[in-house]
């Protein structure tokens, strides 16, 4: 699974569900994806829910995923960006309860509109009409099936652009199986590297091993990121939000990509951590990153022969 050296430049071929689309692949795998909302496996959590009769689990949503917004986005990764934004999707709620969370607004709430799959296709749509780089779906763990039924829509009536799947990484190997040659890059968070941080932060029994599974399994689906002409055409984008005090085992989680996926991923160390929603309750977590500990986390991933950071920003 380890790889090292430059990553290639490739050539744009369109992205990868239009050959499932061509095959009838691509609608297959949104009926099966819809079948397993009956006994919900669709995260990691894998409730077991039935989601077509209005049972909820961890992530609270039902049949129908719940858009909160969604529009050309010029604030996420440099290769993503472009000239004209990334177009984002914003799921509301998700299968992880950061007691930090930056977004909680839209992550712990249940604000948004019901969407059914042909609406969410035209949301597709018309971020591709606005001139847009990709179709950006964050937060969508809890909703693959909805996704896959409305990029089936969406591929038929023309859409063309690369998916990033924006998630907060505690994803299911059933759900990231149906999305084999469905999405373009992935684009997960590696958030933790301690169980019992996870547990005490997130809410989550098993973070560490469950992320780096899926991660492994979306580098093997992807390969390393591949950019043309400064955008992302395919592959791995990682996200690691450094936090005070070492929290996050900033260390551990580059050794990890280093060792395990490849020295040449994509990684993203965020500096943005400060004391949101709930942060207020855990001293050791009720104050912003140091200018300090955003530099050794750069430092870490040079000693570790990761290169291709996003951005440098703090100071």
């Amino acid at each position: 699974m380890r790889s090292t050296g430059q990553t290639m430049l490739v050539e744009d071929s369109g992205p990868a569900y239009l050959q499932l689309l061509n095959t009838g692949e691509l609608a297959k795998r949104a009926a099966l994806a819809v079948e397993h909302l009956s006994a919900c496996d669709g995260c990691a959590w894998g409730c077991g829910v039935n989601r077509h009769k209005g049972e909820l689990g961890k992530c609270r949503t039902g049949e129908l995923a719940r858009v909160n917004s969604y529009g050309p986005h010029l604030g996420e990764e440099k290769p993503l960006v472009g000239r004209r934004g990334s177009g984002t999707i914003f799921f509301t709620s998700c299968n992880l309860r950061c007691q930090f969370c930056q977004n909680h607004d839209i992550s712990q709430t249940d604000n948004g509109e019901e969407v059914d799959s042909y609406q969410l296709a035209a949301i597709m749509l018309e971020l591709q009409e606005y001139g847009c780089h990709n179709i950006n779906l964050v937060s969508p763990s809890h909703v693959v099936a909805q996704i896959l039924m409305a990029v089936t829509l969406a591929a038929q009536a023309g859409l063309h652009l690369p998916l990033v799947y924006n998630s907060g990484g505690y994803d299911s190997l059933v759900s990231l199986g149906l999305l084999d040659r469905v999405v373009d890059i992935y684009m997960p968070d590696m958030k933790y590297a301690d169980e019992e941080i996870a547990r005490r932060y997130s809410g989550i029994p098993d973070y560490p091993s469950t992320n780096q599974t899926a991660v492994g399994e979306m580098h093997r689906q992807v390969g390393d990121l591949q950019i043309v002409r400064g955008l992302a055409k395919r592959g791995l984008l990682v996200r690691h939000l450094v936090l005070p005090n070492h929290l996050a085992g900033t260390q551990a989680i580059i050794r990890f990509l280093a060792e395990k996926i490849s020295q040449n991923t994509y990684l993203n160390l965020m500096d943005q951590f400060h004391p949101a929603y709930k942060a207020h309750l855990y001293p050791e977590l009720n104050r912003r990153l140091t200018v300090e500990e955003y530099q050794e986390a750069i430092q870490l991933a040079h000693q570790a022969g990761i290169l291709r950071l996003d951005r440098q920003t703090l100071t």
